[in-house]
């Protein structure tokens, strides 16, 4: 459906990884291996906080309807921004439109959200999952994307609060709706979401076969892995990325995450949780 990359660690230039790497995410919306489509060119879209944001900071996000790999602003900004935290995604539109408000990341305040995957038989069920929206966010969902409702379920059920447990709620609150009207495999997806400190990066489907998803090891331990690599020097002792596939094919560098698991990447590095819906 889409493909997406999050970073967290020293400022870094974003053309680092969206357009620089072996197979950067630029690279991806047109050549995609390990996704569900081959070519991601129906938007752009990069959010990202500020260099020496404090907590609470708000994230500027950009979005594009052009093909990443045909838009020369997407390449002036990610050689522009340096941030300590950045999410990045191109898509693929599974049926909404092609329009920037269907265009990931979504921004609440200091969070950011985006998603690859689908909930299934959308129509069927974006009536009560909408109205499942607390009333004071219905007014800021502003595109027609089952992403975009996740995100707003997610804040409703206590996002600010308890990021893991408000994900399983949103889960468990789309599942039983689906089945209800007959779904039998209501969600599938990878789902990355930030607060400005914190990345929570989400491995799940119904069907228990979800979207790719990877992080990378410790900057130390891949330079010991290739010590003659310049590229490394660019990146400080805390860099991280969590990505819908790896950046290059070196041996060790990139990690899957289980299905069925939450990876947590904060100042302390990774720790995974299994991620179960109740429903």
């Amino acid at each position: 459906m889409c493909r997406w990359l999050a970073y967290s660690g020293e400022p870094l230039r974003a053309s680092a990884v969206i357009l620089d790497a072996k197979h950067s995410l630029v690279a991806q919306s047109l050549d995609s291996p390990l996704g569900a489509e081959t070519v991601n060119g129906d938007g752009f879209g990069i959010g990202w906080y500020p260099k020496g944001a404090v907590a609470g900071s708000i994230p500027t996000v950009f979005h594009s309807v052009e093909p990443a790999w045909n838009d020369e602003n997407v390449r002036e900004l990610a050689r522009s921004i340096e941030s300590p935290l950045f999410f990045s995604h191109v898509r693929a539109a599974g049926g909404p439109p092609i329009q920037r408000t269907n265009c990931h990341p979504f921004r609440w305040e200091n969070w950011l959200f985006m998603h690859n995957g689908f909930l299934g038989e959308f129509a069927k069920v974006k009536r009560d999952l909408t109205f499942a929206v607390d009333p004071s966010l219905y007014t800021h969902l502003k595109g027609t994307t089952d992403s975009e409702v996740m995100f707003h379920l997610a804040i409703t059920f206590g996002l600010v609060d308890d990021p893991v447990k408000a994900l399983t709620a949103m889960v468990d609150h789309i599942e039983r709706v689906g089945r209800e009207k007959g779904i039998l495999f209501p969600m599938q997806g990878t789902i990355a979401v930030a607060d400005g400190a914190t990345i929570w990066a989400l491995r799940y489907s119904s069907q228990g076969r979800s979207r790719t998803l990877f992080h990378s090891v410790d900057i130390p331990t891949i330079r010991e892995m290739y010590p003659e690599a310049e590229r490394l020097s660019q990146f400080g002792e805390h860099a991280h990325v969590v990505v819908s596939e790896p950046l290059n094919d070196l041996p060790g560098v990139f990690v899957e995450v289980p299905e069925g698991t939450i990876a947590i990447l904060d100042k302390e590095g990774y720790h995974h949780e299994p991620f179960r819906s109740a429903a």
